[in-house]
């Protein structure tokens, strides 16, 4: 047993680690302590840490309080890192201490321990690769770069596929006159564009909300230290961090105007999470509006045709579901989930520190990346690839009474219900019972009932 492990020791005392791990002993002690979901914190995360690690040890070499050789081994160490390397050094469970303090330590025990190796000679996991820090402003900083870095190089282009698609899919379709609906009833008809164009701005909206959103998460705390005052952090410390971050990164980050509030509260996350709830929103209506219109294809609406893209049943031979908008709107239900997580640990900010830092990272990180995948997913394997049922929407529309609806301002109210009740009763074409009803020519008639026409709204003509 004793050629697997080696001891180490810190503020407690000894602990025995694994002989081969590159953590030490608070990284290990975290691991007893946590076998809650054998889930560790994200990769991105695990990033982040790194990013900021390099940034703190260019920041303290510039401000010479961390010498030459020992800043680059650090800073080679973190690159090593943030390219991917080490990420199995990281097996601390999300349910750990609130602070994440079991995190921050994980990485400098690790950043460390290949910095020794590099130089060799000893970095001190807490002396120097954490010079200036705490992990009460470590790990929100960590929170925030993460978030900022996924959102940028994965959600936002996500949502820009997306809507490019639907651009595209509108130029091809979008001048097609289908049936409206409302309550899930037919209504006053719509073009397939303007169908479209509504999913285009909730997502084009929803886009919107997460940039502004980002604008309150870019602001860090890093230089705040233990509870926000900037104790054993050199004043210029916090302005050199973010200048060195923003270059590692290509994310402009700046320096907050208040380090109590990064520490002791989550609000900017919260808030990117209300945003990303709002896309998820966003997502399960388009979702079921594509299921509704594949639904079929005999006895449902049978509008559109999605890409058959897998069997649908163990059981029934010829079934294909609707598999990517499902997909979708599971996505959307677990977004959803993750934000009312996220706004309950958002208000455990006691005093000067929140203490659910790492379930809100874990959520947050999780919510932007199913989001991006997601919108990429369903641009490119359902609305891209459906096919329009021309027959079924034009049978839908010439049997559709609430055309009739065009005809008020001429006829009235209750004479234009008179007329659509009959022909729903007597499944007879609108403009047939029409002409029973009124004075109006079947040429005024099939000019004030066109379906196209009446898309572009406006008020018929009493003349």
């Amino acid at each position: 047993m004793t050629s697997r492990y080696r001891t180490e020791v810190d503020s407690m005392g000894e602990v025995k680690v694994p002989l081969k791990a590159l953590y030490s002993a608070q990284t290990q002690r975290a691991i007893e302590n946590f076998p809650v979901s054998s889930i560790p914190m994200p990769s991105l995360f695990i990033q982040a840490l790194a990013f900021i690690k390099q940034a703190a040890a260019r920041s303290n070499l510039e401000l010479e309080l961390l010498d030459f050789d020992k800043a680059h081994a650090i800073i080679d160490s973190c690159q090593e890192i943030i390219d991917g390397q080490y990420l199995e050094q990281f097996p601390v469970d999300i349910f750990q201490t609130g602070s994440g303090t079991s995190s921050n330590m994980n990485a400098n025990e690790v950043i460390a321990t290949l910095a020794t190796g590099k130089l060799g000679q000893q970095v001190s996991a807490n002396d120097d690769v954490n010079m200036g820090q705490s992990s009460n402003d470590v790990i929100p900083t960590a929170i925030q770069v993460s978030s900022a870095l996924a959102s940028h190089r994965q959600l936002l282009p996500a949502f820009d596929h997306i809507i490019d698609t639907l651009d595209k899919k509108v130029a091809a379709i979008g001048h097609i006159t289908k049936t409206g609906r409302t309550h899930l009833m037919d209504a006053m008809p719509v073009t397939l564009g303007q169908e479209m164009e509504g999913w285009k701005t909730q997502l084009s909206k929803a886009r919107q909300g997460i940039v502004m959103a980002l604008d309150n998460v870019v602001a860090l705390g890093q230089g705040g230290t233990a509870v926000g005052t900037g104790i054993n952090s050199a004043p210029d410390f916090p302005a050199i961090f973010v200048n060195n971050i923003s270059v590692s990164t290509e994310v402009d980050f700046t320096v907050s105007d208040n380090f109590f509030y990064n520490l002791s509260s989550q609000d900017a996350i919260v808030s990117l999470s209300g945003q990303l709830k709002t896309a998820a929103v966003a997502l399960m209506k388009i979702s079921n509006d594509l299921r509704w219109m594949n639904s079929g294809p005999l006895a449902g609406l049978g509008e559109i045709e999605l890409e058959s893209l897998q069997p649908g049943s163990s059981i029934m031979p010829g079934k294909v579901n609707p598999v990517i908008p499902e997909s979708s709107a599971m996505v959307a239900a677990q977004v959803m989930g993750n934000d009312t997580t996220i706004s309950i640990a958002g208000q455990s900010g006691n005093f000067q520190l929140n203490v659910m830092l790492p379930v809100i990272a874990y959520n947050v990180l999780q919510s932007i990346e199913l989001l991006a995948k997601s919108l990429i997913l369903l641009a490119d394997k359902a609305i891209n690839t459906f096919s329009v049922k021309q027959d079924t929407l034009n049978d839908a529309l010439a049997r559709n009474p609430i055309l009739v609806t065009a005809l008020n301002p001429i006829i009235g109210y209750l004479k234009a219900a008179e007329i659509a009740k009959k022909a729903y009763k007597e499944r007879r074409n609108i403009i047939d019972v029409a002409i029973e009803k009124t004075d109006i020519s079947r040429s005024e008639l099939e000019e004030l009932l066109e379906p196209h026409h009446l898309t572009q709204g406006g008020i018929a003509d009493k003349g």
